[in-house]
């Protein structure tokens, strides 16, 4: 009995030359890959203009491959040799309006993400090279001081907290690799005692808005505000003020339990910040004032009355201090900040420092070390 021998053409010159298709019949299980049918073929092929396309090639082939194979079937299609044509398949072209990969549309989507992140860092290091710091206006100085930075994700607990800032973003590599940073725990050891500067502060009633950046809750002053600190021959305008729970700053091994940050700005773009410590007592009437109008979501902002705040009523009658150089205490925690720490606390009500700690339970910095940073300790 005989069987039938399927071959595979791979390319067009086999395919041409082999002219195989005979017309063999009997014991011999091959046939005669030599027949006539077969030369003709050939010769056909042979005579025929070159392929210019695959889909030419493939019906050239399959045409004279047909030929020879009805020429050896006979009547009754026994007895041939028959050839087969197998084609490797071509790689199919997404049509017009086809639905795109997934697995594509995530490579896409990543690397539009990478490039988004890396427009941003250069855009960043521009600005900063620049002098632009993020405060030249309130909202500006929040951005820069609570490092608003768009895709940055900083928290003050977890895998993103403060131990990991300076790894976060290459702009927030001061976190780790800065050598003034703050907060800072001051001891009497670390200070140097005597006579300086008392501190001029000029604030009066003016228009705020009060703030929930995702971080604390924070109040922007209007930028019309005359409200400014005066010390070390410079002024320095009031931008706006913010909390933490607990305190960021801790003065000879006490720890309070919140603190109040004045960030304040001169002609330089230099930074002066006025920490105002607060531990548990009467209640504050300017605390409640700002509290009234606190926002309980996220980037939610609420307008205060018009005059209705006077940063004075924050201030305790003793404006004695600890003055040092260092950083902001939250990413990128840019260095060269003058801090201004009152050495006399004021109070809040528990109910007012519970209020606060339903939205933020924990938003403080751990202190940081000194360096050999001299504190002048103002008597």
């Amino acid at each position: 009995m005989n069987r039938p021998l399927t071959l595979s053409l791979l390319l067009l010159t086999c395919a041409l030359g082999l002219g195989m298709a005979g017309t063999a019949r009997g014991a011999d299980d091959h046939g005669d890959a030599h027949g006539k049918p077969a030369a003709k073929a050939t010769e056909k092929a042979e005579k025929a203009s070159p392929a210019t396309s695959p889909a030419d090639v493939a019906a050239r082939i399959r045409e004279g491959v047909e030929r020879n194979n009805q020429a050896g079937r006979g009547a009754k299609g026994e007895g041939a040799t028959v050839i087969e044509v197998r084609m490797p398949k071509a790689t199919p072209t997404k049509p017009s309006g086809a639905l795109a990969n997934p697995i594509d549309a995530r490579r896409m989507a990543a690397a539009d993400k990478e490039g988004n992140s890396r427009e941003y860092i250069r855009a960043k290091a521009a600005a900063m090279a620049g002098g632009d710091d993020g405060h030249g206006k309130a909202e500006g100085a929040a951005a820069e001081v609570h490092g608003q930075h768009g895709s940055a994700h900083w928290e003050y607990e977890g895998e993103n907290g403060p131990a990991a800032w300076g790894k976060m973003q290459p702009e927030f590599s001061t976190c780790s690799l800065g050598r003034r940073q703050s907060p800072v725990h001051i001891t009497d050891a670390d200070t140097l005692v005597g006579p300086a500067e008392p501190l001029q502060l000029r604030y009066m009633p003016s228009t705020a808005s009060v703030v929930n950046n995702g971080h604390t809750i924070q109040v922007d002053l209007d930028p019309a505000s005359p409200n400014t600190l005066t010390v070390r021959g410079s002024t320095y305008k009031l931008l706006q003020f913010h909390f933490h729970h607990p305190a960021e700053e801790r003065i000879n091994y006490k720890g309070y339990s919140m603190v109040a940050h004045l960030v304040h700005k001169n002609d330089q773009n230099q930074l002066a910040v006025v920490a105002v410590l607060m531990d548990p007592g009467p209640a504050s009437a300017f605390i409640n004032k700002v509290w009234t109008y606190m926002p309980l979501d996220n980037q939610d902002r609420v307008q205060m009355p018009p005059g209705a705040l006077n940063v004075a009523d924050l201030l305790p009658p003793d404006l004695r201090y600890y003055q040092f150089l260092g950083s902001l205490t939250t990413p990128p925690c840019t260095e060269g900040v003058l801090w201004l720490v009152l050495k006399t606390p004021v109070t809040l009500s528990s109910e007012q420092l519970r209020l606060f700690s339903k939205l933020f339970p924990n938003n403080a910095r751990p202190t940081q070390p000194l360096n050999n940073r001299v504190v002048r300790e103002v008597q």
